[in-house]
């Protein structure tokens, strides 16, 4: 697929020498002051980071390069009228900047087929670990595992001049993006169906054969994937995952290691792992309530009891976001298109009548809505996929779709190793008080 990489140098090449001149010529304007607020609460708001692929409005939501969500259902290429855009426009759309021709979609889905194969030993590392190991477990550990394959390692070892960098990382990339379907689903044939494995189709897309080598062949579920790795592709650069990846790899770490460190960041609670969290809450109230078909009365007391016992509602609250998440309406109206009566579904369509006004009452609270992770993973259980503790794997491998698109931005822009600096709490205490602070 040397075009597409032609094509999207060619796109870049312009914009390496408006990141040069903003450098040379702007490097000292100030754009931002910044608080002690800020540096409190997770540098939130603070502009630092340069993400070309999508940005976050408090407002309008998540936009890919400048396209909502309900744009791209419109505009991105799919196989049929009827059905769901294509992950693989999705990415050219985040790696190039413009919406793609079907033919540039079928080709990279073509190509990410020939650079699928996944090395032994990778397959050997997860067997190697216990089954009861969590997937994410697995999941990271296979990543870094298939670093051995880094073509962007071998070039730098070999001495190849900083501008080059970009050729090598967007081949480590696409490489890596071909093999995550594999990976993924081996993990979860090996974890739920005994190591009953499947070979992939090749005549299938991208999503398409991931749904299939997990052993879920119907048109509904890989038309759900699709869409899944649409939404959950990309999210800015600051959430936990595409910092983290943006951050090793500003050591020159391959994409490899980058994005095996993303996803670490994407299994925590607060972040990736939230989508497991929803399923098993609503499962605990359920057993709690004794029954499956709960009232928006009785939602609402187990919700108030959750917030009285000190914890979150899982799936409602955003660090930016201060509207419903468009990732939550886009699954939403999906459910409503093609699902009819399933009981979870109706629970998490109550829960966002119920949740957002016992939340609003809550001075603290900024965002009673519900995020992403609030719908996805009613849609996995009700077409078979209830192995929860994998739903966040799926988000994984969606998301490296848009943390790995900006991977190689970074080296194209030849951006230097991440280090802000820090000072001890005193000093803050000072700054802001005058007076010298009490701490060790």
């Amino acid at each position: 697929m040397e075009y597409i990489k032609n094509r999207f140098y060619e796109k870049a090449s312009k914009c390496i020498n408006e990141y040069n001149k903003l450098k040379r010529d702007h490097g000292d304007k100030v754009i931002a002051n910044v608080t002690i607020g800020q540096v409190m609460t997770g540098m939130k708001g603070v502009p630092s980071l340069i993400t070309d692929t999508s940005k976050l409005d408090p407002q309008e939501g998540i936009r890919f390069r400048g396209y909502s969500i309900p744009e791209l259902r419109e505009k991105l290429p799919r196989l049929n009228p009827e059905g769901e855009p294509l992950p693989e426009g999705l990415f050219y759309l985040l790696l190039i900047g413009e919406i793609p021709s079907q033919e540039d979609v079928m080709n990279l889905s073509k190509d990410w087929s020939t650079r699928s194969h996944v090395p032994q030993h990778v397959y050997d590392v997860i067997d190697a670990m216990p089954k009861n190991a969590k997937p994410m477990t697995q999941f990271s550990a296979a990543i870094t595992a298939m670093a051995t394959e880094s073509l962007f390692q071998k070039a730098y070892r070999s001495g190849i001049g900083k501008k080059h960098y970009w050729d090598f990382i967007y081949d480590d990339v696409m490489n890596l993006i071909a093999k995550l379907p594999r990976v993924a689903a081996y993990i979860y044939r090996r974890n739920f169906h005994n190591g009953d494995h499947i070979e992939p189709n090749r005549k299938l897309d991208w999503a398409g054969n991931l749904a299939h080598m997990m052993g879920h062949d119907s048109e509904e579920v890989k038309r759900l994937l699709r869409l899944y790795m649409v939404i959950h592709s990309d999210h800015e650069g600051g959430n936990v995952s595409a910092h983290a990846t943006h951050l090793v790899g500003s050591a020159l770490s391959n994409p490899y290691y980058s994005f095996a460190a993303g996803m670490l960041g994407l299994a925590g609670p607060l972040h990736g792992y939230a989508n497991q969290d929803v399923i098993h809450w609503i499962f605990d109230m359920l057993d709690e309530l004794d029954t499956d078909n709960p009232s928006k009365e009785q939602l609402a007391d187990y919700v108030k009891k959750t917030l009285e016992e000190g914890r979150v509602i899982p799936g409602y609250g955003h660090a930016v976001l201060r509207k419903t998440d468009p990732r939550f309406t886009a699954q939403q109206e999906f459910a409503d298109k093609y699902i009819k009566n399933d009981k979870l579904v109706n629970i998490v369509n109550n829960l966002y009548e119920v949740v957002p006004p016992i939340l609003g009452d809550i001075g603290k609270i900024q965002n009673p809505w519900p995020n992403v992770d609030a719908y996805s993973g009613a849609l996995l259980y009700h077409y078979g996929i209830k192995e929860y503790t994998f739903y966040t794997v799926l988000f994984g491998v969606s998301r490296a779709l848009g943390v790995l698109a900006s991977l190689i931005m970074d080296r194209v822009y030849g951006l230097p190793i991440e280090r802000p600096s820090s000072f001890e709490l005193k000093w803050y205490i000072e700054k802001a008080t005058g007076q010298s602070g009490s701490c060790i």
